[in-house]
């Protein structure tokens, strides 16, 4: 059975080996982002994310690496992303929020901090936080009438829709210029002040996620309920904002 890592640290140099056996001087950097290299990683449940930035040429031969993915998969490593230095470089105004969220929490494994250089134009991260946002509110939506009004599959649709959430809470909080603390419950919370929505529904669907409540049926519905209302007006509130001045 393959060994999960405790402390992410601990397949830094395997990791990175393996990768620079099959690419040589075509890796230029090793990354890892998000949970592993902040205050949520939970040994066996978090996967580690790594961002693997390669030559055009070693991008172009990606299917050296196709045998290795698979063999890290087996200890909670996710497939990385693997991307160019031009990729990044021309990618922050089409993808800003993601990669906000990876400089975020990061680590440099290998190689440059190709990271640490990326700015974001808050106009380009109000529009795609407009247009996930949105997204979200008609997923939502047509996710609870697909649930029958079951409470399980209820509980499954906030579970898997919350995920997405902190991201772009961390977005909104950029927006208006304020730190973004580490961890998830302090960010809904900073951003409920923030937006003056209700962060304590946003809480109670985390609890839903992790399963660690002991909400009723009723309760569950009443939660998505409030859910749907706050996430609604959110979405009129980043339609109406100025990015200039932040209000």
């Amino acid at each position: 059975m393959a060994k999960i890592p405790k402390n992410p640290e601990e397949i830094f140099a395997e990791f990175t080996g393996d990768y620079r056996k099959i690419f040589g001087e075509e890796l230029l950097s090793v990354i890892l982002f998000g949970s592993g290299a902040g205050e949520d990683y939970v040994p066996g449940k978090s996967d580690l994310n790594f961002l693997i930035v390669l030559t055009d040429r070693g991008i172009e031969e990606l299917d050296r690496a196709l045998e290795m993915v698979g063999r890290w998969k087996q200890r909670n490593v996710a497939v990385p992303l693997f991307m160019t230095r031009s990729y990044l470089a021309e990618s922050q105004d089409a993808y800003p929020i993601e990669f906000l969220n990876m400089k975020r929490a990061y680590k440099v494994v290998a190689g440059e901090d190709l990271l640490a250089p990326l700015a974001f134009d808050p106009s380009h991260v109000r529009l795609q936080l407009e247009r996930e946002l949105r997204v979200k509110l008609l997923h939502l939506r047509s996710g609870y009438l697909h649930t029958d009004g079951k409470t399980r599959r209820i509980r499954e649709l906030i579970g898997t829709s919350l995920t997405a959430f902190v991201s772009l809470f961390t977005a909104l909080l950029y927006l208006k210029n304020l730190e973004i603390p580490k961890g998830k419950r302090d960010i809904i919370a900073a951003a409920g002040r923030a937006f003056g929505v209700d962060a304590g529904v946003f809480l109670k669907c985390e609890e839903i996620r992790r399963k660690t409540d002991r909400f009723s049926s009723v309760e569950v519905r009443a939660i998505f309920r409030e859910y749907l209302r706050e996430v609604g007006r959110l979405c009129e509130q980043i339609g109406r904002m100025d990015v200039e001045s932040g209000k």
